[in-house]
């Protein structure tokens, strides 16, 4: 059903359609020299270093109304936002109900329309960095927010 695909130092987390679901940028800890952080990386995936977690970034919401150009009448706006509130409230729901303590809320990167939210997630043990493994880990996640209808 999942996919991970690494791309320079995190993942692109791809859906059963193939499409980007989210990301995940693994807890490669403190690496030193800063100024060979890129190396030091690209040697913990070819060593398969084990790491204690991460950083899950999913879509959170899709306003769609900030798109240029965009037209729409107040009744159409409403509808916009008792959308945007319906999902909201099933965030909080996810939130309050899960462990998660730790989040936070950016402007999505790819779409200037779209909230999406990180949040930490703390493996029961180190996982090597090799993609069948951490997928193992993350799976039960996501399919926790596909069944919630959060992906």
């Amino acid at each position: 059903m999942w996919n991970l695909n690494r791309e320079d130092d995190y993942y692109r987390i791809y859906d059963s359609k193939k499409d980007i679901a989210g990301y995940f940028d693994p807890d490669y800890g403190e690496l030193f020299p800063k100024e060979k952080e890129q190396e030091l990386i690209e040697q913990m995936h070819k060593n398969k270093d084990k790491i204690p977690g991460g950083f899950l970034m999913v879509p959170m919401v899709k306003f769609g109304i900030f798109e240029p150009n965009k037209e729409m009448s107040i009744i159409q706006l409403q509808k916009q936002f008792d959308s945007v509130q319906e999902r909201l409230t099933l965030w909080k729901t996810f939130l309050s109900n899960s462990s998660v303590r730790l989040h936070f809320i950016r402007v999505a990167h790819t779409d200037q329309d779209m909230l999406s939210i990180t949040f930490p997630i703390k493996f029961s043990q180190p996982i090597p960095l090799e993609k069948n493994a951490l997928l193992s880990e993350i799976k039960p996640i996501l399919d926790s927010l596909q069944k919630q209808r959060l992906l």
